[in-house]
């Protein structure tokens, strides 16, 4: 696939902030934190050189993720396969393996395609029969679920959460993701120390 050029993704980004200006308007926590995000990706330059595509391996899992007709899920599906995937955990013994199932696309961020120092905007995918282990960062994180019904663990709750919800983890909260039959999509934001990667824990 060939390279993206910003103007590609334009109209993608505008659809994951129509999203998040409606959950904003909530004005609970996580209405609060898509406000936060909101803010700081004003401050963001939506321009640069062209996106590389990465070639990742979970991509076998991407048109089935991106099979509903969603607005968002119908802004991605002619992009995502281009965007730069990756993997960047170190191996797990008992998961050696799970590098291929899992990956992120980060599009805002200290090392991404448009580069920010305060906030952190890409997206998950995770195939079917999967756990993403428990993991911790510092950073806030916020989800936007757009295709797969999975169950999300948070401390020691967890509940199965449907397409189109959200999902707000505080700093340095560990959480974890366990995929059924069907693939995960989401958006994911980070706001706070969003230069210090996720860890297992």
């Amino acid at each position: 696939m060939a390279a993206l050029e910003p103007r590609d993704l334009a109209p993608a980004l505008s659809v994951i902030r129509s999203h998040l200006a409606r959950r904003q308007a909530e004005g609970d926590a996580i209405g609060r934190e898509a406000a936060l995000v909101l803010d700081l990706l004003a401050d963001v330059t939506m321009s640069g050189d062209p996106i590389e595509p990465s070639g990742h391996p979970v991509l076998r899992h991407l048109t089935a993720a991106l099979a509903s007709s969603t607005d968002i899920a119908t802004a991605l599906r002619p992009i995502a396969a281009a965007f730069p995937w990756h993997y960047s955990y170190a191996p797990r013994a008992d998961a050696p393996d799970l590098g291929q199932d899992i990956a992120f696309a980060e599009l805002v961020g200290p090392v991404a395609p448009f580069r920010s120092a305060t906030v952190c905007l890409g997206l998950l995918l995770i195939g079917p029969h999967r756990l993403y282990p428990h993991h911790v960062h510092p950073a806030v994180e916020m989800y936007f679920v757009v295709s797969g019904t999975a169950s999300w663990t948070a401390g020691q709750v967890s509940r199965r959460v449907p397409p189109g919800s959200f999902i707000l983890h505080p700093a340095s909260m560990p959480h974890a993701m366990r995929t059924d039959a069907e693939p995960l999509l989401a958006v994911y934001t980070w706001t706070g120390e969003v230069s210090v990667a996720s860890t297992y824990t």
